[in-house]
């Protein structure tokens, strides 16, 4: 071996070294990173449209756009993460006392609909157990919303310091971003235009998951808390809320809370209730996530809905909540590599085939050109 081959290997095995050593160092800081990132992607046009007005100030419209993004999103989702969990401990606390018993609904659903109770006999379901589960499970969520109450009051300060770094860093990107973007184009030795293809994809689909999914997921919630208030069903911010997170999972959405509220509607006698929330569940909740989603999220991300959804649960079941954007982000790369590698390796096939078929055109039209000019003296 070389001594300029051993000393180009043993800087890429210590540059490799260095380089997983640093992102385990910022790994405690995941999620305020991702989200940052995410926030100067969301709000980067916002950002073009002010230096378009003011000229190139980066420090000041870097500043302008932050500040709008505190009172435009972190501030509404503190306040609606705060009513969340008053309304669940309250909702708990009904519960806990007995003054909302989940097995006597249980108890309504199969007097009123005697063929769920026979479908489940069928299927080896009992129903004691499940009514004695529906309980466990009732306080087990509420005690767990409970817990996780008083764990937010006591890690204040580890949450607002996330918030602060997530801020902090998502202001010197989108003052920085270009440049930071135009220096990881420069050294990452795969091509300046496979590079700026793949950073292309990767906002295009950050933008369109986040801006898209939260989209869908916060009108379909709005939707469905207004009309459970609207039916007197109780907590309703708090089912709304669940309806917008459920909504952030394609194909699955809010119809796994109003289909069994309206069910028990309709066994408890309260036909007109239940039959306005099945038809406002179908055509007003159902039809927003069947036309805003296609229009937000699929135009931009270019992926089949099955990968979506496949990658979404992916991403969710290990990064938990941030899988929404990170499950669809890895699909989208995969794809693009892909991709990449079908253009660049089968380039020169495809160029030869056409080429040979072009050929073989010219080939074949010369020869029917000389038998015409062949045949036209003999007729004449």
């Amino acid at each position: 071996m070389k001594v300029e081959e051993l000393e180009r290997w043993t800087f890429l095995i210590i540059l490799t070294f260095v380089s997983c050593l640093f992102l385990f160092l910022l790994q405690p800081f995941f999620e305020s990173i991702l989200w940052a990132c995410i926030i100067a992607i969301l709000f980067h046009p916002m950002q073009m449209w002010l230096e378009r007005k003011v000229g190139e100030h980066p420090n000041f419209t870097a500043l302008v756009t932050l500040t709008a993004c505190v009172f435009l999103v972190v501030i509404p989702v503190l306040l609606l993460l705060t009513s969340f969990l008053q309304q669940g401990i309250a909702l708990y606390q009904r519960i806990d006392t007995g003054e909302i018993q989940p097995a006597q609904y249980i108890d309504r659903i199969r007097q009123a609909f005697p063929v769920v109770q026979e479908f489940l006999e069928r299927i080896g379901v009992d129903i004691a157990s499940l009514r004695e589960n529906a309980t466990k499970a009732a306080l087990a969520t509420g005690s767990f919303l409970t817990q996780n109450a008083v764990a937010v009051g006591v890690g204040t300060f580890n949450f607002l310091l996330k918030l602060a770094l997530m801020l902090y860093i998502a202001f010197f990107l989108l003052r920085d971003g270009r440049q930071l973007i135009e220096k990881l184009i420069y050294v990452i030795p795969l091509g300046d235009e496979r590079e700026r293809l793949l950073f292309q994809n990767v906002a295009g689909v950050a933008r369109a998951t986040v801006k898209g999914n939260l989209v869908v997921a916060m009108v379909q919630g709005a939707l469905g808390g207004f009309i459970f208030w609207v039916l007197d069903i109780p907590a309703p911010l708090l089912w709304g809320v669940v309806m917008a997170v459920l909504s952030l999972i394609p194909a699955i959405g809010a119809g796994l809370i109003w289909l069994p509220a309206a069910v028990y509607l309709y066994a408890d006698g309260q036909w007109a209730e239940a039959s306005i929330l099945v038809a406002y569940g179908i055509l007003v909740i159902g039809l927003a996530d069947n036309v805003l989603r296609p229009i937000l999220v699929g135009r931009d991300t270019k992926l089949p809905d099955w990968m979506v959804l496949l990658s979404t649960l992916g991403g969710i079941g290990l990064f938990g909540i941030n899988g929404f954007v990170v499950g669809p982000l890895i699909a989208v790369l995969f794809v693009a590599f892909w991709q990449i590698f079908g253009k660049d390796f089968n380039a020169g096939d495809t160029d030869t085939g056409v080429n040979n078929d072009h050929d073989q055109s010219k080939t074949e039209s010369g020869t029917t050109r000389n038998q015409t000019a062949n045949e036209n003296p003999a007729k004449q």
